[in-house]
């Protein structure tokens, strides 16, 4: 058995699982963001939880620069107090097991490419629709990580930038699901403003206020796709996160894409985009797979 830990922004889920990649048990807490000792103690607690099986490893998805090979963590995202903080080696020596790390967009990407929507795939783009965007690259059926680690931090793109203050939008920013979400829930009077069912029932119901919203957010994410598409020239875009549930969206992104292609037709790109098949639970199994993919490699070496 392997524990899984996923860290997201509000909350870090976890799964047992087995070398076969099945879920035997999950669920999720919510994490600290304040100081590094609360965040350690909820992460501490998951793992004690499960000692009493046969734990052959900890695979831990994470936001930030990850250093695969050291195990440290850069920058850390919303976490800002991990920054420098070698997470890997702090619950080795407390735990004396085996454990490696990887960050949450690459996780997504990796799970794709092990079980899910590009698997056999030579050239892919996963792009992962959160409280950012997260993005993993995949050439030649390998995960990109650049020089620097950062080759896939989409949320980084500019958008646009004022001359005058030199100030840019942020792609993260501008096609935040969370974002989309709240401000559809806000102007419909939502209590939960984290409501995205809800707001999806909208969205489908032709709602205008809604769809205005919502089209704009496509929109946007249908320029940085067809950007992308003549950097990196992918035979797949597959779309992740808890929103890519809903088939609405892969058709109104097809919409969007179309809509700035009529308008500006210098474009010769043609994006196919697709569904991850995982959504939320994509970076458990990209984590467990990334455990496998560290161990051979340690071994080998």
């Amino acid at each position: 058995m392997y524990i899984v830990i996923d860290i997201g922004g509000t909350f870090v889920k976890y799964a047992l699982m087995d070398s076969s990649a099945n879920i035997v048990s999950k669920g999720k807490q919510p994490i600290s963001r304040t100081n590094l000792t609360d965040f350690e103690s909820v992460i501490f607690s998951i793992i004690d939880e499960h000692l009493l099986y046969d734990i052959k490893g900890i695979a831990i998805s994470c936001p930030g620069t990850i250093d695969v090979d050291t195990g440290m963590i850069y920058n850390g995202g919303s976490f800002p107090f991990l920054h420098e903080v070698n997470l890997k080696n702090k619950i080795e020596k407390k735990y004396d097991v085996e454990v490696f790390i990887e960050n949450d967009a690459k996780c997504a990407a990796l799970a794709e490419l092990w079980l899910g929507s590009v698997k056999d795939v030579k050239n892919s783009v996963v792009l992962v629709l959160g409280s950012g965007v997260g993005g993993g690259i995949i050439i030649d059926g390998k995960l990109h990580r650049g020089v620097h680690l950062s080759a896939g931090e989409v949320s980084y793109i500019n958008n646009e930038i004022n001359p005058q203050t030199k100030e840019v939008e942020y792609f993260g920013l501008v096609c935040s699901a969370v974002e989309m979400v709240r401000k559809i829930a806000e102007i419909k009077n939502l209590e939960d403003t984290t409501d995205g069912k809800q707001v999806f029932k909208f969205i489908e119901d032709n709602d205008d206020e809604a769809n205005t919203i919502f089209n704009k957010y496509c929109l946007y994410l249908a320029a940085q796709i067809l950007n992308l598409s003549y950097i990196l020239d992918p035979e797949i875009f597959a779309i992740g996160g808890g929103i890519s549930v809903q088939p609405i969206l892969i058709e109104r992104i097809q919409w969007a894409i179309d809509e700035i292609k009529k308008a500006n037709p210098l474009h010769t790109a043609n994006p196919i985009v697709i569904a991850c098949k995982f959504h939320n639970d994509a970076n458990l199994y990209g984590a467990l797979y990334h455990f496998f993919v560290s161990k051979e490699y340690s071994f080998s070496s």
